[in-house]
């Protein structure tokens, strides 16, 4: 019989990578080796393991007689990211049916955006829209896919994190994804499709405006 359970350091990375897409962890901080093990209660052998694991999803970077940093994406990453995101995202919203468990995960992610803007705790609203997407491929049916978008989500929280503003990257989006949504529930998964096409484009655009302004 096989053991499909996922080993402690494969549960560590997951809690770690979840703290990026939250945007706990910040790009270019530095993750103190024994600080940590403590924090999350794992040996140091178990953290290497968790820190190549992440190293080699392009999360962390490891820096020789410096120590292991969360890594800063690039421009090139972020185009990438976006071209990936438009290959995976807009095609599981152009094909969904309404009445997938998923569009209950989209709905409860845009009214947790709406309480995170009235409070102006902006991480969350990212948070949120983080979830919102994730939701979005869910609709493909596909835990593969989940998979690997989980991991191009935590990569774009970390370009989020180098902007200054997350209320002027973030607010617009909150009403986009309750258009997107209502499109659905209509029966329009083509129109709502349409509008997150160009809802990408548009966030692209901005992240790399203000990533250029700050590179």
């Amino acid at each position: 019989m096989t053991d499909d359970a996922p080993s402690l350091a494969e549960e560590t990375a997951t809690r770690l990578r979840h703290d990026i897409i939250d945007g706990i962890l910040p790009p270019g901080q530095r993750l103190a080796e024994t600080r940590l093990a403590a924090d999350l209660n794992v040996s140091r052998n178990t953290l290497r393991e968790v820190f190549r694991l992440l190293t080699h999803e392009g999360l962390l970077r490891h820096e020789p007689n410096r120590g292991v940093f969360v890594a800063t994406p690039s421009m090139a990453t972020i185009v990438d990211i976006y071209r990936l995101r438009r290959l995976i995202e807009v095609p599981a919203l152009a094909q969904a049916w309404p009445r997938h468990e998923a569009v209950a995960r989209m709905r409860q992610a845009v009214e947790q955006a709406a309480r995170q803007q009235a409070e102006g705790d902006w991480r969350g609203v990212g948070s949120a829209n983080m979830e919102f997407h994730a939701a979005i491929v869910a609709l493909a049916d596909s835990p593969r896919l989940d998979t690997f978008f989980g991991q191009i989500i935590a990569e774009l929280r970390l370009a989020f994190g180098l902007l200054h503003s997350p209320e002027r990257l973030h607010a617009p989006y909150v009403t986009r994804n309750a258009d997107i949504l209502a499109r659905l529930d209509a029966g329009d998964a083509a129109g709502a499709a349409r509008i997150l096409s160009d809802y990408l484009d548009q966030s692209e655009r901005e992240i790399m405006q203000a990533f250029a302004r700050i590179a």
